[in-house]
């Protein structure tokens, strides 16, 4: 975004100015054009008057030096040539002579008329639009003249060029846009960065209050909606944990009262749906601990993270297989990262009776993939098996176990990490979950 502003300033800015320098060339341009037409007035009356008070004998001599420059006063190659209507240029002039001279222009156009002139900026035409024609003069004794009016002459090369002499002016307003982009889109960027650190750890520093009034405000905004959400999930997680902490009491007093059923049958299925309910309230106490984000982020060895999982699955009599090494550290916390890791091999182990993990380097992130054996999921259902308590009751019920709370507290923990957890149904079969968790670099 800091470039698209960074662009839009410095073309406006460019913009603003060629037009402006557009508008102040051509205005100059006519300044010129019509102070060239009144020197050429003069010039003319000048050369007229003289060589009308000439005498005949010297007159072709101040001719020769009359037809020089771009006013030319000269013998008439066509005296008696037809005339046009007066232009404005031989008005003016015949107003200043009086009526003793008679003016008529020529159809003679000169060339140099049409030629393009050489201008030193881009903005200037390169056409002369002043006066540029040619006309009879009729002095007093009846003798005709040729007055021709040119263009001035070009101006001389110069080796400093328009560009480079506004170089310095572009590179001042780029400096310029540049400083007011990074104004206006650093702020910005630290409340972006503020809340994907928000996403991470709810118990981040609150965003320093600096900068202009409205970022000041907005920041401030941000800080009061941290402090909310804050307070809103450690409710929900000390209500949640308060409740299923005081379920475990009455629960631990049944099952020692049902041991005095004399039906051994009915006894079974007490015990049974007992067993459940504590169950479900040891998985609520894990999702309240999975929205806790009090314990400390640490950097963490992702390898050795799960070597030791995979170890511990396997000494407790769990089908697992570890292949790969991602050979990078994250930034985590070590418990929460591990109940995630170890709900989803559980999961796999429960659902799929094993569990391949694979694990691969990615740019900036490692994969870890978790592959069962189990017939996998529908389609319309993958999204809905991350929500409380939901299972799918065909193959994932509650006769193998669970309440539907571990797959919700896995992606939980991935959240508060920057990690990313998908499900997919392998191409040979069973339910492949993959786990993208963020390398960690030093000094970042």
């Amino acid at each position: 975004m800091t470039g698209r502003v960074f662009l839009v300033l410095l073309l406006g800015i460019v913009a603003s100015a060629a037009l402006t320098q557009w508008l102040a060339v051509n205005e100059r341009t006519h300044a010129l054009e019509r102070y060239r037409d009144f020197h050429a007035l003069e010039r003319a009356e000048q050369l007229i008057t003289t060589a009308d008070v000439m005498p005949d004998s010297a007159r072709p001599t101040f001719l020769v030096a009359a037809a020089r420059g771009t006013v030319r006063l000269e013998m008439s190659d066509m005296p008696q040539a037809q005339t046009l209507a007066p232009t404005e240029f031989s008005t003016s002039l015949q107003q200043r002579l009086g009526e003793r001279y008679k003016l008529g222009p020529l159809s003679e156009h000169p060339a140099a008329c049409d030629q393009p002139r050489q201008t030193s900026s881009l903005f200037a035409s390169s056409q002369w639009k002043g006066t540029c024609e040619t006309m009879n003069v009729q002095l007093h004794d009846g003798q005709v003249l040729k007055l021709t009016v040119l263009p001035p002459r070009a101006p001389p090369a110069s080796t400093n060029t328009e560009l480079l002499s506004l170089l310095p002016f572009l590179l001042s307003i780029a400096f310029l846009a540049y400083l007011v982009a990074r104004m206006t889109i650093d702020p910005l960027k630290r409340l972006a960065q503020a809340a994907k650190d928000l996403g991470n750890d709810i118990n981040h520093p609150p965003v320093v209050l600096s900068g202009a009034s409205e970022i000041r405000q907005a920041s401030a905004a941000f800080n009061a909606m941290q402090a909310r959400i804050r307070q809103h999930i450690t409710q929900r997680t000390q209500m949640l944990a308060a409740i299923t902490h005081d379920l475990q009491t009455p629960l631990t007093r049944l099952r020692l009262r049902l041991e005095k059923v004399s039906d051994a049958e009915l006894q079974q299925r007490l015990i049974d749906d007992l067993s459940a309910m504590q169950q479900m309230v040891k998985e609520g106490l894990d999702l309240a601990r999975s929205m806790d984000s009090s314990e400390n982020m640490q950097a963490l060895d992702l390898d050795a993270l799960l070597d030791s999982v995979c170890s511990d699955a396997s000494d407790v009599g769990q089908q697992v297989e570890l292949r790969g090494r991602a050979a990078m550290a994250l930034m985590g916390r070590p418990l929460a990262i591990r109940r995630c890791l170890v709900n989803l091999i559980d999961n796999a182990v429960k659902y799929g009776h094993y569990a391949n993990v694979k694990v691969e380097r990615l740019a900036g992130s490692a994969r870890i993939s978790i592959r069962d054996g189990g017939p996998g999921i529908a389609p319309d259902q993958m999204a809905r098996v991350f929500e409380p308590f939901y299972r799918i009751e065909t193959s994932r019920s509650r006769e193998s176990g669970g309440t539907g709370l571990g797959l919700t507290i896995a992606r939980n923990i991935a959240e508060q990490h920057g990690a990313n957890v998908t499900l997919a149904n392998h191409k040979d079969g069973g339910l492949e979950v993959t786990l993208v968790v963020p390398e960690y670099y030093v000094g970042s």
